[in-house]
């Protein structure tokens, strides 16, 4: 060990002792190479860097400005085609409630139409049944008046034991019915 602390010792030099930035005999030194460093990154950037950052700052405006312009063309584009949607929507709205109308009015017609047909054949039908019940009811009336006599004869035959010929019951029955 005692080889290991002279060899550091006999490095060491009076002088040497401290961190260098902090020695003041060293300041000068230190501010030379601090303006030629400075000088030097500046000299670098002015020339180098900042006609790059300049160059892609300007293109990234023109950038923007293309795309400000585009998004301006499509909204301008897109505010057409809503325009021209819209008067096909409006146009084709008027063309759908043009024929629903001359829709109804053709149905109305064919109902009125087939009403009327319908109508008709009612009356017809109710003309026809009324011509039958009519017919049913003469019918009916000669039915009965001969049923009627049939009974006249057969009551005053078991009541009074006599007979009737049905010429006379029959005229009993149309006077009885007349009166």
């Amino acid at each position: 060990m005692a080889a290991a602390e002279t060899t550091t010792a006999g490095t060491e030099t009076p002088s040497s002792k401290g961190f260098p930035p902090f020695k003041s005999e060293t300041y000068p030194a230190q501010l030379f190479w601090l303006a030629v460093t400075f000088l030097f990154l500046f000299v670098v950037l002015w020339r180098v860097a900042g006609p790059r950052i300049a160059g892609v700052i300007g293109e990234r405006k023109g950038r923007i400005a293309g795309d400000l312009s585009s998004a301006e063309r499509h909204r301008k584009d897109s505010e057409a085609a809503l325009a021209s949607y819209q008067s096909a929507l409006a146009a084709g709205r008027e063309s759908a409630r043009a024929l629903m109308e001359d829709n109804r009015k053709r149905m109305a017609a064919e109902a009125d139409r087939a009403k009327a047909v319908a109508d008709a054949q009612a009356r017809e039908a109710a003309g026809a049944a009324e011509a039958r019940i009519a017919a049913v009811r003469e019918e009916s009336k000669g039915e009965l008046s001969k049923a009627a006599a049939d009974v006249a004869i057969a009551i005053v035959s078991r009541l009074t034991g006599d007979t009737v010929s049905s010429d006379e019951a029959a005229a009993a029955v149309r006077s009885a019915a007349g009166s």
